[in-house]
Parts: C-alpha cells; sequence; structure tokens
C-alpha cells in the first residue's frame, strides 16, 4: 500500500493521546483527521485501543558490522529494531573493524549495511589520537556526531582520548555544530585488587562513581570553553546529576543520556559469576538507580537509548563467569520500551513523558525534528503501533538479536509492539517481519 489509513482511539499527537485517522501517502503524512474518517477507496488500519505513536529513535547502538559481524550486524540488528518498535538508529563507531574514524573506513561501513537496513540508520563517527586531521571530513560526509572515550573503550583499534585531543578538535565541532558524545570515564588505579573476578561487586568497586564525576568534570570543561555542544552519553552515576543540573542551567549546548539496564537492573541482585550483566560504567546499586529515577521524572534526561553491544556467549565469558575478562555491552535493542514501561509504571512515569524521550527529544538532538519524532503533516511515516496492556515473557524464541543471551532474557513485561511503519511500509505486522529492506541510509546536514 502506498496510501492507507491508520485509526486508533490513542494516537500521540501534540504529546498527548487523541482519536485521530492518520493519513498516509507514499512515504509521508499526508494528513491528520479529527476521530474515525473514512475515504472512499483507501484501506483503513483499525487499531482501536493500541497506541499510536512516532517511530522510536535508538541514538546509541553498536552493530560491529563490518569487521565483527559475528558479534551482531545490520541484518539482525535492524530487524531487532523494526520487532522493537524502532524505526530510526544511529551506528556507533566502534566496534566494528575497521572504526569509524576515517572517511574511508565510513564508506566502507555504509558499504557493508546495503541491502541489510530493515531500519533506517545514521552514523557517528569517532576521535582517537590518530585521526585529528579526519574528523573535519567525516563532518562533511554526514556523520551526526563524533564519539570519544576518555578510557579504553575495549577494543585496541579505538584508543581513548585526552583533554588535549578534545581541545584540538573543539574548534572544529564548533564550526559546524555538530555535538561530541563523550564515554564518561576517567580511570586511575586506585581501586581495590581483585580477589575474585566472578564477583560482581568487586566488579562494581573496579569502576567507582568518581570515574564518572571526574570525567564529567572534564566534559563540561571543554563544553564551557569552546561553546560546543557535548552530550554525555549512558550516565550511570548519580553524583553526576547536580553537575549536570548545574551547567544546564548555563547552557543549552549539554545533553545527557541513560540506558534501560540502569533503570531496570541494580546491583544487589546481579548474581556472582553473571557476565551477562556486565556493561561500563557498571549497573550500580538500588539507591544510585533511585536516583536516575529521580532526575528521569524531573526532566534530567535528554533521551533513553538502549546502548545495545552485543557479543558471542565466549567473548561474555558465559562460561567462565569472570567480570573482568568478559565483553562490557548489553544486549537489548529489541526491548527498550517494555522494559521502561514495565519499570516506569512503577515509578509513576506517565506514557505522555516516556514517549518524547525515545522519539521526539532524540529527534531534535539528531537535528532530525524536521522530518522524523512526531506525528505530523509532511513527516516521514515512521510509526509504532503497541499494546500497553499486553503482558509477555521475553523468550529466546521472539528475539531477533543474533545472539539469544541477554540479561532481559525470561523477564515478564509490559507493553508489546505489534505494528512497525518504515517510511509509509508495513515492516512488521500482528509482531512478526512482513516487509524487509525499508531502511533509509541517513545522512546529518550541514548547517
Amino acid at each position: 500500500m502506498t496510501e492507507f489509513l491508520i485509526y486508533s482511539k490513542r494516537c500521540f499527537i501534540n504529546d498527548r493521546f487523541v482519536e485521530s485517522t492518520i493519513h498516509i501517502k507514499n512515504d509521508k503524512i499526508h494528513q491528520i483527521y479529527n476521530g474515525y474518517n473514512e475515504h472512499n477507496e483507501i484501506p483503513l488500519l483499525n487499531y482501536n485501543n493500541l497506541i499510536v505513536m512516532p517511530g522510536i529513535i535508538d541514538a546509541h547502538v553498536h552493530i560491529n558490522e563490518p569487521g565483527r559481524d559475528t558479534w551482531e550486524g545490520f541484518e539482525t540488528a535492524t530487524k531487532a529494531a523494526a520487532i522493537g518498535g524502532i524505526t530510526t538508529l544511529i551506528e556507533m563507531p566502534l566496534n566494528a573493524s575497521p572504526v569509524t574514524t576515517s572517511i574511508k573506513a565510513f564508506k566502507i561501513k555504509q558499504n557493508a549495511a546495503v541491502n541489510k537496513l530493515h531500519v533506517n540508520c545514521g552514523f557517528y563517527g569517532g576521535v582517537i589520537p590518530s585521526n585529528l586531521t579526519d574528523i573535519e571530513g567525516l563532518i562533511k560526509e554526514g556523520v551526526f556526531g563524533i564519539k570519544g572515550f576518555l578510557t579504553h573503550s575495549g577494543i585496541d583499534e579505538f584508543p581513548n582520548v585526552t583533554k588535549n585531543h578534545l581541545e584540538q578538535i573543539a574548534p572544529i565541532l564548533k564550526k559546524y555544530n555538530v555535538p561530541l558524545l563523550l564515554h564518561c570515564e576517567l580511570s586511575d588505579n586506585n581501586v581495590p585488587k581483585v580477589n575474585n573476578p566472578k564477583s560482581y561487586q568487586e566488579y562494581l568497586l573496579s569502576r567507582p562513581q568518581n570515574w564518572e564525576t571526574n570525567a564529567i568534570d572534564l566534559a563540561l570543561d571543554i563544553q564551557k570553553r569552546f561553546d560546543i555542544k557535548v552530550h554525555i552519553v549512558h550516565l550511570s552515576a548519580s553524583d553526576g546529576i547536580k553537575k549536570i543540573l548545574e551547567h544546564k542551567e548555563k547552557t543549552n549546548k549539554l545533553t545527557v543520556e541513560t540506558c534501560p539496564h540502569y533503570l531496570y537492573f541494580n546491583a544487589e541482585n546481579i548474581p556472582d559469576a553473571s557476565p551477562i550483566f556486565k556493561c561500563a560504567p557498571p549497573i550500580r546499586e538500588a539507591s544510585n538507580n533511585d536516583k536516575l529515577w529521580g532526575f528521569l521524572l524531573e526532566d534530567g534526561f535528554n533521551f533513553i537509548a538502549s546502548d545495545h553491544s552485543p557479543a558471542p556467549p565466549e567473548i561474555k565469558q558465559l562460561e567462565t563467569g569472570d567480570f573482568f575478562k568478559a565483553w562490557g555491552g548489553i544486549s537489548g535493542l529489541q526491548f527498550t520500551l517494555p522494559i521502561l514501561y514495565t519499570e516506569g509504571k512503577k515509578r509513576g512515569l506517565k506514557l505522555e513523558k516516556l514517549i518524547p524521550l525515545l522519539t521526539k527529544n532524540p529527534a531534535e538532538f539528531l537535528g532530525l525534528d524536521y522530518k522524523k519524532g512526531i506525528l505530523k503533516i509532511g513527516y516521514d511515516a515512521d510509526i509504532s503501533v503497541w499494546d500497553d496492556t499486553h503482558e509477555f515473557k521475553i523468550t529466546e524464541e521472539t528475539i531477533q538479536h543474533k545472539h539469544k543471551g541477554t540479561p532481559y532474557l525470561n523477564e515478564v513485561v509490559f507493553g508489546k509492539n505489534i505494528h512497525t511503519f518504515i517510511n509509509g511500509v508495513q515492516v512488521v505486522k500482528n509482531s512478526e517481519l512482513k516487509t524487509l529492506q525499508q531502511g533509509q541510509f541517513l545522512l546529518n546536514k550541514i548547517t
């Protein structure tokens, strides 16, 4: 169908739920009518009381292709995204090989994704000590931001940068108004000696909150001195909240995200010898995560992203149980919506607050808010239709990721995505993939 109607009593339009009929024509939202509105000879999809909302935009995903597609790849990752109601994702510059730190590598990555995109996909570039002269070229090629690590990234091809490196590229970022995304951990040797590598508490103590807050201080200093956009990825340390709040009062160029796993799990409930839960920075104590929830409920986070970072079982050390040797990353791309909705219900999170954190807000961060992130006439017809009353158990059979290992396995959650539309085409129907390869490459428009 190139022209059809979608009706629901609960369409999320202008930040509230209204009864509407949405007229899709080709790949755009052609018209929005109040209430139920039939048109002769135009097919109508009646979704009754299901939630119809903009497709989710996940602005932090590791797909790992080319070079590490045994970990994940565009084929499986974008299928999982579509099933989960995600219509657009932005791919990080690691852990592919080559990493996206040059124009050549960026083109290799795009070529690797050809005929494998089942949702829309854009890309970030990376900054490492040896590619400072490549940053402007990457920006001109259309990356949505430049990502750097302030501690070891986990792979040797993507070494961390220092304050000096960031100072050198800041004028370029300022020139093009492109955000600097930072993994905010500054490592030091002032941590306990490891006695039991299978102990989650020992792993937690090995990456303390002050690693994050020290890095945040550095990030805020760079932002202030160079007046550039700085984005703090995956905040896990509640000790950083006050610093962030104070800085946000002075500028609108500081943004911050967190991830579902920091809001859903807590350290007290993570068993030893279970590195399926390992990520960096780590999942912290319940008292810390309660403060993250408070920050979220007070509109502190700009958006929420999955930080999907999977790896094969042997690299996750699932047999050995060794937290210190295991890859640090959570596999959860497909389950962002139900995980957040399920825990959010317990915390008093209204859907009117949750939905923009997954749609409108990341679109604004990426500069895609002129065509994505809301249901509006003339915007791309990227739409998620889901049932907030549907309770289900996450099982291996339902997981589209390349590897089935995830800390969310066997969790019972609410909120199932039923239908997904990408650029006006229904790619998921009744929670099953229907039409593939409807995703488009997205490039940042430099102004």
